[in-house]
């Protein structure tokens, strides 16, 4: 059970900003997502969308702001724990004081004084394939919902099922290591990048993967790990069988609350009802900064968030050294950003 002086589930760019303002004031953070890369909505959702309100940037694609984030926040002390769910928050008793504990989906837990939620507009949670029943029985076993190792599909035989950009990026990445690969989409459409789309035309054209339209997946077979799938031909209705390795469905993320339901948290809707002196919850040391919460005029723009996390932040340096002064002083002078 680690500790640390702030655990800050959501890594979208409030929970990292969160990093750099805590780091300022010397304190540590272990940040979660249920994401397998930071960036949250930003990078998962709309990576190439520009946005121009980041005061003194007049445009930045929304992957670029993460990855100015994730520069700016380099010279802290903090963590990262991906493709993480928290499950279980409780107050505990350590060391004669009292603590928040959580607990994580990979059984991980940590403790601290403060608690952030910059969960955005909640969890992400991957779509299941709509007409299998219980894909998950096969899941890292045949069955995933986004790549984390591109070494786990060398030499296989992959399907992947989808039309967004997540599809054809990696359609098209995994045909160089891959012994095949085969899109699948319901549509001979796509709603991804033109530029990928045309990539992964060219490597069909040159036969160095396969495309599958108008289909849907059927079926899955296998034992304790995938080794075949059926498919069905919208246009003949033919079901057609095929030996499988690895099956990627892409079709993108589901956003809910998830565990935030069972906190006991004062809910308004879907947002966290936060006072706005310190933006700190119903629970003494829990706090909800960014979209995820509500307070009167509550605007849900990532400047907003910044402004929220930063008053957050000097609320939890109290909580942690009480009848101390919160230390002041400039950034232009902080030796750690030189």
């Amino acid at each position: 059970m680690k500790k640390t002086d702030i655990i800050v589930i959501g890594a979208g760019p409030v929970g990292l900003f969160t990093v750099f303002e805590a780091g300022l004031l010397g304190l540590n953070c272990i940040l979660i997502d249920n994401l397998d890369k930071p960036g949250g909505q930003c990078a998962e959702l709309y990576p190439e969308k520009p946005i121009y309100d980041i005061p003194g940037v007049p445009i930045q694609t929304a992957q670029e702001h993460v990855d100015a984030l994730l520069k700016q926040i380099k010279p802290f002390d903090y963590e990262i724990h991906l493709s993480e769910r928290v499950d279980l928050i409780e107050e505990i008793t350590h060391e004669d004081d009292n603590f928040w504990k959580i607990k994580t989906s990979e059984d991980k837990e940590f403790i601290s004084k403060n608690i952030f939620i910059a969960a955005g507009a909640g969890s992400f949670e991957p779509r299941r394939p709509p007409n299998i029943e219980d894909p998950d029985k096969f899941l890292s076993n045949g069955v995933d919902y986004a790549v984390r190792s591109v070494e786990k599909y060398k030499d296989k035989e992959v399907f992947i099922f989808g039309g967004g950009d997540s599809a054809l990026d990696w359609t098209v990445e995994l045909s160089k290591i891959a012994k095949s690969v085969t899109l699948v989409h319901r549509r001979d459409a796509f709603r991804g990048a033109q530029h990928t789309e045309q990539q992964m035309r060219n490597l069909v054209k040159d036969k160095k993967l396969r495309l599958l339209t108008p289909y849907l997946i059927d079926s899955i077979t296998g034992d304790k790990r995938v080794n075949s799938i059926t498919l069905k031909n919208f246009e003949t209705n033919d079901i057609e069988s095929y030996n499988a390795d690895e099956l990627l469905f892409l079709f993108g993320l589901n956003k809910k609350l998830g565990p935030i339901l069972d906190w006991d948290i004062d809910l308004n809707k879907k947002k966290i009802d936060v006072n706005t002196e310190n933006f700190q919850t119903s629970k003494e040391g829990i706090f909800a900064v960014g979209d995820i919460n509500n307070y009167p005029g509550k605007l849900d723009l990532i400047l907003s968030g910044f402004h929220e996390t930063t008053l957050a932040v000097q609320e939890a340096y109290k909580r942690i050294y009480p009848g101390e002064r919160v230390p002041f002083g400039y950034t232009t002078s902080n030796s750690k950003l030189q």
